[in-house]
């Protein structure tokens, strides 16, 4: 009897290792924890449950290549549920998401469709009369990265303002902000520094989706208009605030060519401050925003000391690397085809403050390159002059009072999850 107590014993302990051993497996995201299900996005939804709102109107999309569903395009998608779409509005880096960063996008043609493809980043960022001559609707699909200075938001304003200015209203298919809804960092832009990579007074990395940014870009009228702009989310299903995007079971579509993996677009809130400087961001490398440095940088002991020491979620080591001109991602990089030293980051997990962990790494990679050069739009980056506080020594890199406490408050005006 004591034996097969004891069989029975050892059967129910081995089938719990299992189940806990199964459930390790199912949970094992690198930044999260998967979710059973994917995300639904707005895009899902309005295809399973909304496209009656879309009958008999002509319809002009704003997109670009991260505007996915069920593996198609949404514009192929809506196209074979017999949807008329008269024009197609391209931001920066184009409709099919392969140009590089700044570079000029000019008005096309879809040569699947023959729909007429209208640059939002060329002689014009904001879609003119003419162009939206006939259209009774505008649907907005973009995926965005949670960063002020991504210039999707900077169109989504210009969108708004256009489509109140011709009575359309303009629909937001609603996708996650990669970096979650609770995250936000960095100082909030400041008038005098505002521009297309900065035109709101939010943080460097905001916290909404964007649908909610849509929300609150015509609530605190960050955009001009007569009358009250008509804006419709279409809300996502399953997303939560705490989901950062490993959480949300969608596939990673780079949003732009030098955003390849979901890690380089994490720390880019950080490190983005380099754009503003003679350092290299990485472009030109098969990891940009992850590799830094400079043909002039000298990593010092102390200075890798300093780097591995920001947080026990990265590693980082010193790196040699040369960019190269990248067609269509980075044709001119910085130090193009010139060794440089710096450093290699690797995310373990996503437990960190990326813009205060980006900031610190400025500091210590500036401080180790003699000789670095900072440009004006440094501060159209950071949003404020409070920086040289920080990389003069000044003022603590780890624990920067960024003063939120009001934007937190306007922000929970229009949060939809």
């Amino acid at each position: 009897m004591k034996t097969i107590f004891k069989i029975i014993l050892l059967s129910l302990s081995l089938l719990l290792l299992m189940q806990l051993f199964s459930f390790c497996l199912c949970c094992g995201g690198k930044c999260g924890v998967k979710p059973p299900a994917r995300v639904l996005t707005g895009a899902d939804i309005l295809l399973a449950e909304r496209l009656g709102e879309l009958a008999e109107r002509r319809i002009g999309l704003v997109v670009n290549h991260s505007a996915r569903v069920g593996g198609r395009h949404l514009v192929d998608a809506l196209l074979e549920e017999g949807i008329d779409i008269a024009a197609i509005f391209a931001p920066e880096h184009g409709f099919r998401g392969d140009a590089g960063a700044g570079e000029r996008i000019d008005d096309a043609s879809d040569p699947a469709s023959g729909i007429p493809i209208y640059s939002l980043y060329g002689d014009t960022r904001k879609p003119s009369p003419e162009m939206l001559a006939g259209l009774d609707l505008l649907i907005f699909d973009i995926q965005d990265v949670g960063a002020r200075c991504y210039t999707y938001i900077a169109t989504l304003g210009l969108v708004i303002e256009a489509a109140g200015e011709a009575g359309i209203p303009i629909m937001i298919l609603d996708r996650p902000n990669p970096a979650g809804g609770e995250y936000i960092g960095g100082w909030l832009m400041e008038e005098r520094f505002m521009s297309f990579v900065g035109p709101y007074p939010i943080p460097m990395a905001h916290g909404l989706t964007i649908g909610e940014m849509a929300r609150m870009i015509v609530g605190e009228r960050w955009v001009e208009y007569a009358r009250k702009p008509e804006i419709i989310v279409v809300e996502m299903e399953g997303w939560r605030r705490g989901m950062k995007w490993p959480d949300t079971g969608l596939e990673w579509i780079a949003p732009s060519p030098n955003l390849p993996h979901f890690d380089n677009a994490f720390l880019y809130l950080g490190t983005v401050l380099f754009e503003g400087s003679s350092l290299s961001e990485g472009r030109g490398t098969e990891s940009p925003f992850l590799i830094l440095g400079d043909p002039d940088t000298v990593i010092a002991d102390r200075h890798l000391h300093e780097l591995q020491n920001i947080s026990p979620s990265l590693q980082i080591e010193a790196f040699a690397f040369t960019p190269v001109s990248i067609p269509n991602a980075a044709p001119q990089p910085k130090h193009e085809d010139s060794p440089c030293r710096g450093i290699r980051i690797r995310l373990l997990n996503c437990d960190f403050d990326p813009v205060v962990a980006g900031l610190r790494i400025f500091k210590t990679m500036l401080d180790a390159t003699p000789g670095h050069d900072l440009n004006e739009s440094l501060y159209r980056l950071a949003g404020t002059e409070r920086i040289n506080a920080v990389l003069a020594g000044t003022a603590e890199p780890g624990r920067p009072d960024f003063k939120l406490e009001n934007y937190l408050a306007r922000r929970k005006l229009y949060l939809l999850y």
